[in-house]
């Protein structure tokens, strides 16, 4: 009975090595928690990329998936990101880690020594918390609840970007929202606006008015990229976003996920009213814009 166990432990032990480096596709993973939910973490990923050299990265079919290819000396590393909620107000990042030219060489040393694969990803991995830490500490959003989005007459230009981009758009369009309307004797009604008719989640990409409400009249100015319009009033999940409008998306994931929790169908479209303009110099955190999810129709 005793050789009968031993020889089956021996099989499973050899299974388990065998399983373990040839089979597992990481050679090690690294698990923090967030005070964020996953689309934030998804946009922090995605910007910490774009200020690294020889990355890449790739969407995966959702939020919470990401690939990210890293270059450190002659490894190529690949980033599997797997983001996934704890509760209303944390997630848990798991990253897979494999280096494609050392990856069994790295499986027998991981268990026992402090390899550069580890050091690297880890020192990596640190830099990606502390910026996300430092970008949590500027931004605030508060959900309100449900209320109304008030009707509007207003001037509007379309725009398509990319999310992070959003903001650049509204700055390269100000100028004919604000100078070129008053110049030509229109009178604003409120505070600029932005609302969302497209928003792609995958590919980051935006297509939305940027408007202003107007006071209507019969002699409105013509020009080839601006048009007019009216909002009807709507009902809608309202938050309130304080910090960098480059950044008022993250309003955008926390009322999508509320809608979530609550089992309130919304239209997935963002309406997002401004109260600050950015080159008054005021503080970023005290930056306000108020962010409506419209409900969708019965």
């Amino acid at each position: 009975m005793k050789k009968v166990v031993l020889i089956l432990s021996s099989v499973l032990i050899s299974g388990g090595l065998i399983w373990y480096l040839f089979i597992y596709p990481y050679d090690y993973v690294v698990t923090f928690e967030a005070k964020a939910n996953t689309g934030t973490i998804n946009q922090s990923v995605k910007l910490w990329n774009n200020s690294l050299d020889h990355s890449q990265i790739r969407q995966g079919e959702t939020l919470g998936e990401l690939q990210q290819s890293l270059v450190f000396g002659d490894s190529l590393l690949t980033y599997d990101w797997e983001i996934s909620p704890v509760n209303d107000s944390v997630s848990r990042v798991r990253v897979y880690i494999k280096d494609s030219e050392h990856s069994l060489e790295n499986k027998i040393k991981v268990p026992f020594f402090n390899t550069p694969l580890e050091n690297r990803s880890r020192k990596s991995l640190k830099e990606f918390g502390k910026l996300l830490s430092n970008h949590l500490k500027n931004i605030k959003v508060e959900i309100k609840g449900e209320g109304l989005l008030d009707g509007k007459y207003y001037a509007y230009v379309r725009c398509r970007s990319k999310q992070f981009g959003k903001a650049g758009e509204m700055m390269q369009n100000f100028p004919l929202l604000d100078e070129y309307l008053v110049e030509n004797g229109v009178q604003l009604d409120g505070k600029p606006f932005i609302e969302v008719l497209h928003w792609d989640q995958m590919n980051d990409s935006l297509e939305f008015n940027f408007c202003y409400p107007i006071i209507r009249n019969d002699s409105l100015p013509e020009h080839p990229d601006l048009k007019y319009g009216y909002q009807p009033p709507k009902k809608a999940l309202i938050a309130v976003y304080n910090g960098n409008y480059m950044t008022s998306d993250r309003a955008w994931y926390e009322l999508l996920d509320y809608a979530q929790r609550n089992h309130i169908e919304v239209t997935g479209n963002p309406v997002e009213v401004f109260y600050n303009n950015p080159n008054l110099g005021v503080d970023e955190i005290n930056w306000k814009a108020e962010v409506f999810m419209p409900l969708a129709e019965p």
